[in-house]
């Protein structure tokens, strides 16, 4: 092999082909196997083997319009009110809309019947009576309020600017009244079980 590299180097180093010696080996390596190529093939590098891609037109129009839109989509959403997080709480949920469940309540007799309509009767006039003498007190208080103040005028017209000069403290006003149910002496309330089941929005 070695003799027939030396023979191949001469032929190659005749005058008409002195131009090509500069760039072949000076030594033919001998493969290892048929898988290697030999150093004198030719050896093709990706870029070459690949077509090059072509550059895509920008269409300056086109993108201008793009981003018109999303400009006016920025703004859209700019411009809507946040999004508030329902309170489920106030809301009946469907299950219990239903018109169909309608609970039946046992017939009245009449004897109870009539009881009931006599006891409206009565709780209605007492009502009204005590309407009418909440309105009668008021007026009163108010009349004798205003001859107060006419004669309070007339003694001295610093007291009555002092008198009539609003109270910034009188508001809010608090006050406990009486209860529906009031309170058992000595009652322990169970704390019983709590299952948290709020639902976490994220905005």
């Amino acid at each position: 092999m070695q003799a027939a590299a030396r023979g191949l180097r001469r032929a190659w180093a005749a005058p008409g082909s002195a131009a090509l010696s500069c760039w072949l080996p000076q030594a033919v390596q001998i493969r290892g196997s048929h898988w290697e190529t030999s150093l004198l093939a030719f050896r093709a590098s990706l870029p070459m083997r690949a077509q090059p891609k072509k550059k895509k037109k920008v269409d300056v129009k086109r993108e201008q319009a793009q981003k018109d839109r999303m400009k006016k989509k920025i703004k859209k959403l700019e411009k809507a009110a946040p999004e508030l997080i329902p309170i489920e709480d106030f809301e009946t949920p469907l299950k219990f809309s239903d018109n169909s469940r309608v609970r039946s309540l046992p017939p009245l007799s009449f004897e109870e019947t009539e009881r009931r309509v006599l006891l409206m009767k009565k709780w209605s006039a007492y009502k009204q009576s005590q309407d009418r003498a909440e309105k009668q007190a008021i007026r009163s208080l108010v009349e004798a309020q205003q001859e107060a103040l006419k004669e309070l005028r007339l003694e001295s017209e610093e007291l009555y600017q002092a008198a009539i000069r609003r109270d910034e403290g009188l508001f809010p006003f608090e006050r406990d009244g009486p209860n529906y149910t009031p309170p058992l002496p000595g009652y322990d309330p169970p704390e019983g079980k709590c299952i948290d089941i709020t639902k976490v929005y994220t905005q």
